[in-house]
């Protein structure tokens, strides 16, 4: 099934604390990973905090990158969304790791915007599924 975009979170651990501190580093770093993957950089924004840490996002024309730093635990929480065929998310996740010098990830993939089984959702009505799982009840949309 065909989806609309593709979403990995990926938990970075075991990162050089200089590199994840520097701020001009970790612009470079996540503007690299775009364009290595394919995509085309529309904007950056990036903040660093006191006494430590980076926060940022590049937005691209399929999506954004994402990323949030904690150098005194040697951690990046990063997070890659791309939509279309062009752009390989997993190219850019590969890129930031490396360049971070991570000595273990963990990585997730969703599927963004496919069909669900129970059909799509009419406008202004969301799906909320309950704690057991079963099929969403439709919340918001006349029954």
């Amino acid at each position: 099934m065909k989806a609309l975009g593709r979403h990995i979170l990926a938990e970075v651990y075991g990162c050089d604390p200089t590199l994840l501190n520097d701020i001009k580093h970790v612009e470079k770093v996540m503007v690299d990973a775009a364009l290595n993957a394919g995509a085309e950089v529309r904007e950056v924004a990036f903040h660093r905090f006191s006494p430590q840490g980076v926060s940022g996002v590049v937005i691209i024309s399929e999506s954004h990158l994402a990323i949030h730093t904690w150098p005194e635990l040697g951690y990046a929480a990063v997070d890659v969304f791309t939509c279309g065929d062009d752009v390989d998310p997993w190219i850019a996740c590969q890129h930031i790791c490396d360049q971070f010098k991570a000595e273990s990830v963990s990585a997730t993939e969703t599927k963004r915007g496919i069909l669900h089984p129970w059909g799509p959702l009419q406008q202004g009505a969301s799906h909320k599924t309950d704690e057991h799982l079963k099929a969403p009840a439709t919340v918001g949309a006349a029954r």
